[in-house]
């Protein structure tokens, strides 16, 4: 009988291995006006971009769970006039869809304000080889411009994340 609480405990041990920990927390940050819940401790990047010929600042917090990526980008705009933001949008949208040699497709979604209602935006779910090994990777994405900001909310991986964290993702993510 002891044997076999061991081989079951071992057992038990190897299936957790394998099974993504998501660790949510919510992330406020009110440089770029925005929390989300992310799925692990976040890290933060920048680079800059060049939309419609003019070069902008882009910040990103990233998470990653077993090969996911969940990742929140802020492009900062010149301006908030609806044409740069409109540019930007298509940027983002393009860019993402050309990450796994695709058309973008998108569909309206309401991304919500943390004082309350919501903003129009784009939300994306694509399929396509990537990289040089032109890996399967799957992303869903959302899109959404606010003032002087477009914000790209995203989750990029080789697997498909169940829908309880896509859906964790996405419904924390709330705009200032």
């Amino acid at each position: 009988m002891a044997a076999l609480a061991v081989r079951l405990s071992v057992a038990a041990g190897i299936l957790a291995a394998c099974s993504p920990t998501y660790d949510w927390r919510t992330v406020s940050n009110d440089v770029s006006g925005y929390s989300v819940d992310l799925p692990a401790k976040p890290r933060s990047e920048q680079r800059d971009v060049e939309i419609g010929g003019t070069p902008m600042h882009m910040r990103m917090q990233t998470a990653e769970v077993n090969d996911v990526l969940f990742v929140v980008g802020t492009v900062a705009l010149p301006d908030a006039r609806s044409e740069t933001q409109r540019q930007a949008l298509t940027f983002l949208r393009d860019g993402l869809a050309r990450n796994v040699g695709v058309a973008p497709d998108a569909r309206d979604v309401a991304v919500p304000v943390a004082t309350g209602g919501a903003i129009g935006g784009i939300e994306m779910r694509l399929t396509g080889k990537a990289g040089e090994k032109g890996e399967t990777r799957t992303i869903h994405a959302r899109l959404v411009a606010k003032g002087t900001r477009v914000y790209e909310v995203a989750i990029v991986g080789r697997a498909e994340p169940s829908v309880e964290q896509v859906d964790q993702f996405f419904r924390s993510f709330r705009l200032y």
